[in-house]
């Protein structure tokens, strides 16, 4: 049985600005990568940042682990694989970074909980609107 709800997979190239004087992507930069691999999985699921603002929430990441295996390179093509893997009370979501040739560069996971817009407080269940298209999605409808 699988450990995740939703998967997606992003690929793109490391660019010049990615990198660090040694031509290796700098550590920092993974999160960009992250953060990219999240917005294809929310905006596939049909529930990207614009609706969450539309519905008045802001999704915060409250936590982050990032375990760096191997390096990528400048001018590499790769995948980010995005994994929902919780949504009704927070957005848990997994990534797998993984280089051109299908070698595993990083794994990391984020956790973002709904904040209301209108004022500052924190939701410990996600948006109706939010749930509804995630299940319609991953249920196949």
């Amino acid at each position: 049985m699988k450990d995740f709800l939703y998967c997606i997979d992003k690929e793109f190239t490391v660019e010049f600005y990615d990198v660090d004087s040694m031509n290796v992507v700098w550590h920092g930069n993974y999160v960009k990568f992250m953060e990219a691999g999240r917005c294809a999985l929310l905006d596939d699921l049909g529930y990207g940042y614009r609706e969450m603002v539309e519905d008045g929430y802001a999704f915060p990441v409250v936590t982050m682990n990032v375990k760096y295996i191997r390096s990528l390179y400048f001018s590499e093509k790769a995948v980010i694989r995005s994994y929902l893997m919780e949504y009704e009370n927070c957005l848990k979501i997994k990534y797998e970074i993984y280089n051109s040739k299908g070698e595993l560069c990083t794994k990391a996971d984020t956790t973002q909980m709904a904040l209301k817009l209108d004022t500052n407080e924190s939701c410990f269940v996600s948006p109706e609107r939010m749930i509804n298209r995630i299940e319609k999605k991953i249920k196949g409808e």
